[in-house]
């Protein structure tokens, strides 16, 4: 009877009506589960590709300093990596290494929340009303150019404190860059969803906060990355001129302590810290757009 009945559904016949259903369908066979191994082999090369991109700068260094290097570039004074990792593990467990880099997140946070803040609601504005943009950016054009640095002795006078001084001059780094982006993102966000938005009866507040703010994301957070960068240079400059703690005052004493090993910890520190903040950034900004990873843009 069996055999009957496998013979009759390979022909294609109906099995007999007293077979229940799950009789009559032919068994399939489960497959094995399959292993996501393209994610894994994209880890691995992007993995790679970051060994190489920091090793080679790396060996370039070693080399440079084991075979004391003069050709136009002079490495006899430059210390060895074995010596700035020795002077790293003598200051990994020193609490006064760990009050400067303390003391330099504090000031780049404080600095840059502000800057994101005003920048981004000043950038809204003038973005969206001629007569704003016509009144304020011939000011903001005119300090714009003004070096960071140039702030610090005025900074210093118009500030009660050191400390705020120097949030100040972190400020004045990353607003530029994230109002210059916000506006040029606000003036060219496409008119057809402001109008869109207008007929189905959004309120200028509802534009604001449902067309033009998603709209201005990706420009907002390309402004945030910049200013983050720009914020680390002008924290590190003020620190060294006018600061008592830091990675940017503990930089400058290595120097004028002559200790070269502790000037290259120092600038090591510097960008691994900044490249923990703009990585926060990137994070921050997929959490954020998360359509943008169906995007590809030109890249290949």
């Amino acid at each position: 009877m069996e055999r009957s009945l496998e013979m009759e559904i390979k022909r294609g016949t109906p099995a007999p009506s007293g077979q229940s259903e799950s009789a009559r369908a032919p068994r399939k066979r489960r497959q094995p589960a399959v292993v996501p191994l393209d994610g894994v082999r994209r880890l691995g090369i992007r993995l790679a590709f970051t060994v190489v991109s920091i090793g080679v700068p790396l060996l370039l260094w070693y080399l440079g300093t084991r075979y004391r290097v003069q050709f136009y570039i002079r490495f006899q004074s430059v210390p060895t990596p074995m010596e700035v990792f020795h002077t790293a593990v003598q200051v990994a467990g020193s609490d006064a290494f760990a009050a400067n880099i303390v003391n330099s997140l504090r000031r780049i946070f404080l600095g840059f929340l502000v800057a994101l803040a005003s920048g981004v609601a000043m950038g809204l504005v003038i973005g969206r009303y001629r007569i704003v943009n016509q009144l304020l950016m011939p000011a903001i054009e005119v300090l714009r150019p003004i070096p960071a640095i140039a702030w610090v002795p005025l900074s210093i006078m118009l500030w009660p404190t050191t400390e705020s001084s120097i949030v100040f001059i972190t400020f004045i780094g990353a607003f530029y860059p994230i109002l210059l982006n916000t506006v040029d993102g606000v003036q060219s966000l496409d008119g057809v969803l402001l109008r869109a938005g207008r007929c189905l009866g959004a309120s200028e507040a509802q534009l604001f906060w449902h067309v033009i703010l998603p709209g201005v994301l990706p420009n907002i957070f390309t402004g945030l990355a910049v200013g983050m960068g720009v914020a680390w240079v002008s924290l590190i400059a003020a620190e060294m001129i006018s600061g008592q703690y830091g990675v940017g005052y503990y930089t400058w004493e290595a120097y004028s302590l002559v200790n070269y090993p502790a000037i290259v910890l120092g600038m090591i520190t510097i960008g691994a810290l900044g490249l923990l903040c703009s990585g926060a950034i990137r994070v921050a900004g997929r959490l954020s757009m998360p359509w943008l990873a169906y995007v590809n843009g030109a890249r290949k």
